[in-house]
């Protein structure tokens, strides 16, 4: 995968997705990200990205005409564009698997009060946001997706199982997890977890996550269910 992140800051990057586990999958060449200087396709001197809203109001737009000079500049047929904003779909696990799919990610990080709408319909295929609360820029919005999607590759994980059993990937939000000393401060490792059985084991988890699915996360719980329920009537 290929993944080109419009920016105004691209010293920014590549940031957390150079380090740590992604980085080495980087360095392995399992994909490839690359930051692209969004004033460097402004057309004047001072490098003007940016112009008041028609109709008045706060703060600046980003000028669709940049913007679309600096895309097309990375763009394929291949290529899926995505804009951050806060008024995009929410990501979530499932939108990381789709995206993990696609060849060429053009992620554009928004700035300032937003973009002209006519990059939007012209360029953009999807807008995405990480939650809702706003940020002063786009740019952790697309370290975050592209952060999710990368992982999700085959070969950037050392066990791939480990997306699989995950938070969400399953619906559920992720089961406690335990590690040695067998007692710590007087609390002790759950007997099923050492007993070797893998029944009790694999029943345990499957437990536990509902269980804190239903206590933290009851939109989460209730989507499980309905689920749940679909398969059942499938069968």
């Amino acid at each position: 995968m290929r993944i080109d992140i419009l920016t105004l800051f691209p010293e920014l990057f590549p940031g957390p997705l150079g380090g740590s586990i992604i980085g080495r999958a980087a360095r392995k060449g399992l994909f490839s990200v690359n930051a692209v200087d969004v004033r460097s396709f402004a057309e004047d001197s001072r490098g003007t990205v940016d112009e008041k809203p028609y109709g008045g109001g706060p703060g600046m737009l980003m000028m669709p005409d940049v913007l679309t000079r600096a895309v097309e500049s990375v763009k394929s047929e291949r290529s899926t564009v995505i804009l951050t904003s806060p008024r995009g779909e929410v990501m979530n696990q499932q939108l990381a698997s789709e995206l993990a799919k696609e060849e060429h990610l053009i992620l554009v990080a928004g700035h300032y009060e937003g973009v002209d709408q006519r990059f939007i319909d012209l360029v953009v295929d999807r807008e995405i946001s990480i939650g809702d609360f706003v940020l002063s820029s786009g740019n952790i919005a697309a370290m975050a997706i592209a952060d999710a999607v990368i992982r999700l590759l085959p070969g950037v994980l050392g066990d791939d199982e480990s997306a699989v059993e995950e938070s969400h990937s399953m619906g559920l939000l992720e089961y406690p997890q335990y590690t040695r000393p067998p007692v710590f401060r007087g609390m002790k490792v759950p007997d099923c977890l050492v007993s070797g059985d893998h029944g009790k084991v694999a029943e345990f988890r499957r437990v536990e996550a509902e269980k804190v699915t239903r206590e933290r996360r009851p939109d989460l719980w209730e989507k499980y269910l309905i689920s749940e329920l679909n398969k059942e009537v499938r069968k």
